[in-house]
């Protein structure tokens, strides 16, 4: 059920979710969260809405969207109510802010916010540089934010880099559990040796290709060489270097992912992308903050950058400095929140 309102004002809006609990009983009581959607662009306004509704089903939460209108119109809000089918297992309060109220997102978000529940704020398109300081942003206790969707995603993981605070996270991180989790578990299987370097090809200006080459040099501790390939989309393939043969994951074509280690057989293992829903519901499971992901942040200046891949086979990293050859063992690969998702212009990991 959708109910619209125009020219309304929040406590209209309170009135009238009152009213359809009590006439309907459409409304559950028992939200968990929060969730407040930052959309400037309509055109990945019901996306977002979408997998808001389908991560509720996991999360229960009231869903505040706010959408900015035209700013040389008179100050109004229009707003608009979902319940039932066109909500999940969430109630939707969809507010378009016109003329000075467009920047006042935050006055008007306040007298709908859940009492004495965790608030959320997602940035499905272009984010703010500084999250932490974003008017919104201020509200929440968990900060996320896509650099994938941002019209120069590396460009624009750096800056978020530089303004980390504790709480923000990012979908372009959120991309690569499955990643991660798999090359865990490959240095999990003997030969127990030492990783002596990395390399990481992917999609020139994909974010979660960078992230991954930071959280490899991170934690392993030894040289990592980005490789920009293209011709294919997200990451393409990692290769981890040791003295009895390389560890090599591969996926060429964004679906299927083949794991080849010596002493071991081939294995294929599915790395579909994941969608904008998947990770959304994987970032609501926690809100505290995300160490492994400021660390692999940190991460991102030690990656050194490497010539042009060829989409069909993964790179070989030159790995030569004694440095890497005292690099620590596999056994101190990362462990910790592993998280991966897809959106918009949005890369896949």
């Amino acid at each position: 059920m959708i109910i619209d309102l125009p020219s309304t004002t929040t406590s209209a809006l309170n009135k009238k979710l009152v009213e359809i609990r009590e006439q309907g009983g459409q409304v559950a009581l028992g939200r968990v969260l929060t969730l407040v959607i930052v959309a400037d662009d309509d055109a990945n306004l019901e996306e977002a809405i979408e997998a808001a509704n389908g991560a509720s089903r996991e999360h229960p939460s009231r869903v505040i969207v706010v959408a900015k209108g035209a700013r040389t119109a008179a100050p109004r809000i229009d707003g608009q109510i979902r319940v039932g089918g066109d909500a999940g297992a969430s109630e939707v309060i969809v507010l378009r802010l016109y003329g000075p109220l467009a920047a006042q997102g935050q006055s008007a978000v306040v007298p709908l916010l859940l009492p004495d529940a965790p608030i959320v704020c997602w940035w499905p398109g272009t984010g703010p540089k500084d999250p932490d300081k974003d008017p919104l942003g201020e509200l929440a206790q968990r900060r996320i934010t896509d650099s994938a969707a941002e019209k120069h995603p590396v460009k624009a993981l750096t800056t978020r880099a530089k303004a980390y605070a504790a709480g923000d996270t990012d979908l372009a991180w959120t991309r690569l559990t499955h990643w991660r989790a798999q090359l865990v578990s490959a240095l999990d299987l003997p030969p127990f040796e030492k990783i002596t370097g990395a390399t990481v090809t992917g999609e020139a200006d994909s974010p979660s290709t960078e992230l991954l080459a930071a959280w490899l040099a991170e934690y392993l501790k030894v040289p990592v060489k980005r490789v920009k390939s293209s011709g294919a989309a997200g990451i393409i393939s990692v290769t981890l270097d040791r003295r009895s043969g390389p560890v090599e994951l591969h996926r060429p074509d964004g679906r299927v992912g083949t794991l080849t280690q010596p002493g071991q057989p081939t294995r294929r293992i599915a790395l579909q992308r994941r969608s904008t829903q998947d990770c959304l519901i994987e970032e609501l499971r926690r809100l505290d903050p995300d160490e492994v992901y400021e660390a692999s942040l940190h991460g991102l200046g030690k990656i050194t950058s490497g010539t042009n891949g060829k989409t069909g086979a993964p790179a070989k990293a030159d790995v030569t400095s004694p440095a890497a050859a005292a690099a620590s063992a596999p056994s101190a690969a990362p462990a910790g929140k592993a998280k991966a998702g897809a959106n918009g212009k949005k890369s896949a990991s």
